[in-house]
């Protein structure tokens, strides 16, 4: 799990950018609110979010955790993924998408491109209570589904088969059952360093 990156700016667009770290250049999926904060060779520091999925690993980077935190917290919602997530932050800071969901704000939602009047329904149903005054985010936990999703397409990056990857996902189950932990409040990083302890099946 990549959570921050410093490094040089090598190129920026709208909506992307590509950050040398250590000779590496990483591509970053942005808003235009943070390419239009960063200036070309200079170096800085993003906190990101990695998104894995079956075929494709990206980089979501933003400026300040608050925003990352928060671009992490829209995506519980049902039917919103990092798109649109990454969307709703290019038109609304932290502070005004919270404050719109305390004052039950659809039409602030709504104006967001891709939401629509229902999907600003649903964020406001499934989002109230979990903004603080500030715009800050409660500790985010993933459901059942969402862990097993993002950890089967973390091993089937690294090559596993949908076989594989299901008889691996059981193992880290009942690893932390007998922990007493659920494994929708652990973060990707520990649940695949369990996964791979536990090895191929």
């Amino acid at each position: 799990m990549i959570a921050q990156l410093t490094g040089e700016v090598r190129s920026i667009s709208v909506d992307r950018i590509i950050l040398e770290v250590a000779g590496v250049g990483y591509l970053v999926s942005v808003t235009p609110i943070t390419s239009s904060a960063i200036t070309l060779g200079t170096t800085v520091t993003l906190h990101t979010s990695m998104i894995v999925r079956e075929d494709s690993m990206t980089l979501f980077g933003f400026i300040d955790q608050k925003s990352r935190e928060t671009f992490e917290l829209v995506q519980t919602v049902s039917g919103i993924g990092p798109r649109v997530a990454l969307s709703i932050l290019a038109h609304l800071t932290p502070e005004t998408l919270a404050h719109a969901i305390a004052a039950e704000s659809v039409e602030t939602l709504s104006a967001v491109p891709g939401i629509g009047k229902k999907g600003a329904q649903r964020i406001l149903l499934e989002l109230k209570g979990k903004f603080s005054s500030s715009g800050s985010s409660a500790p985010i936990n993933m459901t059942q589904s969402q862990w097993r999703e993002q950890l089967s397409g973390a091993l089937s990056s690294l090559g596993y088969s949908p076989r594989d990857a299901d008889a691996v996902l059981s193992v880290v189950a009942i690893d932390y059952a007998n922990r007493g932990i659920d494994p929708a409040v652990a973060d990707l990083s520990d649940l695949l360093k369990a996964a791979l302890a536990g090895g191929r099946s």
